[in-house]
């Protein structure tokens, strides 16, 4: 199995390898502290970005629209499982942080996913900040779960059309998404914050059929993230 792993710019192979990553302190919001935390990365922005508020806004947006010059990819945002990643989100696309990104990466055997969300097109690049994991224990989003008898992990069924943070470990979250166009067994171990439209799903399950490029690892189609609003 491949594991979405924010800093490694190729795949990995072995079953849910995952970075140990650099955990950061991190605020899940609750009602009485409705904080997020957004501590500054170790990792340089390949994209200068101002870091989101700390409070959640009273208006954020319940869904937006991924642009891209194969299609566009609507996602409605599950805020209240999620709310400081969607705070991060729309945050990002707000000051433009996606527009001109290409989606850098591609899986198309056991896993399928396409990832987007860093600037470098590398697999390292992210904001500048990172911010914690908002797991939800038992998920009825990822259904079923088995433990894998190696890492004592549990495995999951990201099912077509979740959307879900990249990261290299606890805590690390970024700026890099992954979109889901067919069922995918992943850890338990990733954000999810959104899910994608029908239409939005065909949008990535036509680009999965022109499959990956010479490298392996980026779409043969290149998909450009022209804007999210």
């Amino acid at each position: 199995m491949i594991s979405l792993r924010r800093l490694a710019p190729l795949f990995l192979t072995a079953l849910l390898a995952l970075a140990a990553g650099c955990g950061s302190d991190t605020t899940t919001p609750t009602a009485t502290n409705p904080q997020c935390d957004y501590p500054t990365s170790t990792q340089p922005a390949a994209k200068q970005a101002q870091k989101p508020p700390g409070d959640l806004p009273q208006d954020e947006p319940t869904e937006e629209t991924i642009a891209t010059n194969r299609g566009d990819v609507k996602v409605s945002f599950d805020a209240d499982k999620a709310p400081c990643t969607v705070n991060s989100f729309v945050s990002l696309a707000k000051q433009g942080y996606f527009d001109g990104t290409k989606c850098h990466r591609l899986t198309t055997q056991g896993l399928f996913v396409l990832q987007c969300g860093d600037p470098s097109a590398t697999g390292s690049g992210g904001p500048g900040y990172e911010f914690g994991d908002e797991l939800v224990d038992q998920d009825p989003r990822l259904q079923p779960c088995q433990t894998d008898p190696g890492s004592g992990q549990d495995v999951c069924t990201y099912t077509t059309g979740t959307v879900a943070m990249a990261n290299a470990g606890p805590d690390t979250n970024g700026s890099q998404f992954f979109l889901v166009y067919k069922d995918s067994p992943l850890p338990a171990a990733y954000t999810v914050f959104g899910r994608m439209s029908a239409a939005g799903v065909k949008v990535v399950q036509d680009i999965a059929k022109a499959g990956t490029g010479a490298d392996g690892v980026a779409p043969a189609a290149p998909v450009t993230i022209t804007s999210v609003k």
